[in-house]
């Protein structure tokens, strides 16, 4: 086999944490201690050849680098400290920007380099539909304490949407609807690499309902419950990291479709719906109890991980913690705004809120090219997975 290795492709690994690949000698302990390897599709010992080859083409195609949920077996029981673990997550941090639409916009998102940016993208767009909404003033103390950050863009007597809702769903749509387009690219473009890799015969394929029912949804079930996780052995503890997370987000989408309902819909029929909610409201609380758990969450992974890189020697990457600062923004600021409102602190209300759009939105809008883009690849590989054992891609009598 005539091997061209990609020697950019190399040097991105080892500065997203490969760094330690070269030392792989193919014992395949690594391949026999993963509990999520298996006798058809062992990893990461075929990974780390590839890795070393250079050979991008195949990795981005691979569904074994996804389904690693980096448990961290394979390094505590490498004999050369190869930390295969630590290669197929650079692996998935380079795939997210190979796949990643638009590249430009992927390719910033790829290291500390392009972070400013990052911030700034959002801020400038926030900032500037603030200042041309003229809701560009600190409200006294009674329309804070009645409104909250119900006028933070301002207010008109349009009957059928607020001038808030208005300038927030500028933004936030746009920047969710760039992450929906990316995120459908992407998974479209990763599936079908998969399904040639597999060599799977196009004409032989389920339709939408069996692919959603079959393939689809078991994923997400296997998902939801954490079933791998507890599979791990050396780093188990990330599954009572990632379980509040995972509540957290389902909770406050939970709220953010009541706010949508309330404010726009019902509210035009009960305007007492509109305003700021009581901090005995069912809906508030659950909002403030899904925060705090996102901070638990994203607080014990914090933990987990500077613990890994002090005692394990593991490399710190700009992929690994620009989730982890993201998430953390978003729920720290979400409740000191909370805060501000209940002590009357309308100046620093505003303030804390205003990043607080902005952590949002970059969360929104980069999702498909940072560790958060394992949510639609790792759910991408996992149905393909189960869909490569079925009998649209394996014949039964073959067997």
């Amino acid at each position: 086999m005539d091997v061209q290795p990609d020697l950019d492709f190399i040097r991105y690994l080892k500065t997203a944490g490969g760094d330690t690949m070269k030392k792989c000698y193919q014992c395949a302990t690594c391949s026999v201690v993963c509990p999520l390897s298996s006798e058809d599709n062992p990893f990461p010992r075929q990974e780390m050849i590839w890795s070393g080859w250079g050979m991008k083409e195949k990795l981005v195609a691979d569904p074994n680098v996804f389904l690693c949920h980096q448990c961290g077996d394979c390094t505590a029981y490498c004999p050369r400290g190869a930390k295969p673990g630590d290669v197929l997550g650079a692996i998935r941090a380079y795939a997210y920007t190979a796949l990643g639409w638009p590249t430009g916009l992927a390719k910033l998102a790829s290291s500390a380099k392009g972070l400013p940016m990052l911030i700034a993208i959002p801020s400038v767009i926030i900032f500037i539909l603030w200042a041309i909404s003229g809701g560009m003033i600190i409200p006294g103390a009674d329309a804070f304490e009645t409104y909250g950050y119900q006028r933070f863009f301002g207010h008109w007597d349009f009957h059928w949407l607020s001038k808030n809702v208005f300038f927030i769903d500028a933004f936030m749509l746009g920047a969710f609807g760039l992450a929906a387009v990316a995120s459908y690219k992407g998974v479209t473009t990763m599936w079908s690499k998969m399904c040639e890799r597999e060599g799977v015969n196009s004409d032989f394929k389920p339709s939408m309902v069996q692919l959603a029912r079959d393939f689809v949804w078991p994923a997400i079930v296997e998902i939801v419950q954490h079933n791998r996780f507890r599979e791990c052995g050396t780093n188990r503890n990330r599954e009572t990291g990632h379980k509040p997370l995972m509540y957290a987000f389902g909770g406050l989408f939970i709220v953010t479709v009541w706010s949508a309902i309330a404010n726009d819909i019902l509210g035009l029929w009960i305007p007492s719906l509109h305003g700021p909610m009581s901090v005995w409201n069912p809906v508030k609380i659950l909002a403030n109890v899904s925060a705090v758990a996102m901070i638990v969450g994203i607080g014990i992974l914090w933990v987990n991980r500077s613990k890994s890189e002090a005692e394990d020697n593991i490399t710190p990457t700009f992929y690994d913690w620009f989730l982890i600062w993201e998430i953390m923004t978003v729920a720290v600021t979400g409740l000191l705004a909370e805060v501000a409102r209940w002590a009357g602190l309308a100046a620093f209300g505003y303030i804390i809120y205003f990043i607080h759009l902005v952590s949002v939105m970059m969360l929104f809008m980069y999702m498909p090219y940072t560790k958060f883009a394992h949510l639609i690849y790792r759910t991408t590989a996992m149905t393909f997975e189960k869909f490569r054992e079925s009998s649209f891609v394996k014949n039964p009598l073959d067997e």
